[in-house]
């Protein structure tokens, strides 16, 4: 999984560069992925998430084990 957060599924979206003279050129939006470890204190481990900046406020809101649970649900991790 590449550019995909593993918390909200955020990916990188396409569209176009527009100059002043209106030319489009295409372009992409990349969203702000970060490596960033947990720890499950359930498990007594450390996982490893690629994760955007809104999925680090989505963990920091509803925690990390909820946040796990939905994203499974959801089919982003295994």
């Amino acid at each position: 999984m590449s550019k995909i957060c593993q918390i909200t599924g955020k990916k990188v979206l396409i569209g176009n560069k527009v100059s002043h003279a209106n030319n489009k050129i295409k372009r992409r939006f990349n969203i702000n992925l970060i490596k960033k470890r947990f720890f499950l204190p359930k498990e007594n481990r450390w996982i490893l998430l690629k994760i955007s900046a809104a999925g680090i406020r989505t963990v920091n809101t509803i925690g990390i084990e909820e946040a796990l649970k939905r994203s499974r649900k959801k089919r982003l991790i295994k």
